[in-house]
């Protein structure tokens, strides 16, 4: 379905296309099952299928992907629905430099060279943690905020930092950050439990030392009090 001048102009083979906006859809051939909204909306697909484009040109052989709105234009986003509502086996959502969302995947499947943190962790005991509030024209209310300087934690380790689209430290990757103190934590933990079974054993030597000090006295004491009668039976004489 087209509506728009240029809509689903060079459309071939091409089938169940959604355009509506000029020029939406305009340069798809064979791509099918493509929603394009607004003026130009999907503009530069061509043989991309099952793509969702609002407000945006999209990517000429891209398919299964959502587009909503231009990176630099569109400088804020509100949607309605999510505050508040809980999703209990759900995970965070991350966004790159691009307005690229996704979350983090942990499974093995996906990682390659994986090694124990070891000492790289050691990094977070040089972090400074930080109270401030962000700027009135980001927060007129002045919550206060809690967190470390991105600047500061690049000085630290360059990859706990997330950059812009223009290669500047905007963020910390929190999510790192976490692992690291979990790993420090876990080291200190391993050393904790390394000291109680050392002052365990300690008390069990001393205790046994105390038992062997207790028996060899008992075995003294029994033989002085064998020897006793004898030498009340010569003073007797």
């Amino acid at each position: 379905m087209a509506s728009g001048n240029g809509a689903l102009f060079s459309s071939t083979t091409g089938v169940n296309n959604t355009a509506n906006g000029q020029n939406a859809l305009r340069k798809n051939t064979t791509g099918s099952f493509n929603i394009a909204l607004g003026d130009n909306a999907g503009f530069s697909l061509t043989t991309g299928s099952n793509n969702i484009d609002i407000g945006n040109k999209g990517v000429a052989a891209e398919s299964n992907t959502i587009r909503i709105g231009k990176v630099g234009t569109q400088t804020n986003t509100f949607i309605a629905g999510i505050s508040g509502v809980t999703v209990a086996g759900g995970v965070g959502v991350i966004i790159d430099s691009n307005g690229h969302l996704g979350t983090v995947v942990s499974s093995e499947r996906f990682k390659d060279s994986i090694k124990p943190m070891n000492k790289a962790s050691e990094a977070i005991l040089a972090l400074k943690p930080v109270t401030f509030h962000y700027k009135k024209e980001l927060d007129p209310e002045g919550i206060p905020q809690f967190g470390l300087v991105a600047e500061e934690v690049e000085k630290v380790n360059p990859d706990l930092v997330a950059r812009d689209d223009q290669g500047k430290v905007y963020t910390v990757r929190y999510e790192a950050v976490n692992a690291m103190l979990l790993n420090e934590f876990l080291k200190e933990h391993r050393k904790v439990e390394k000291l109680e079974a050392t002052v365990v054993q300690q008390q069990k030597d001393f205790i046994a030392r105390l038992e062997e000090q207790a028996s060899q006295i008992q075995k003294v004491s029994a033989q002085l009090e064998a020897t006793n009668p004898a030498r009340r039976m010569v003073n007797n004489h």
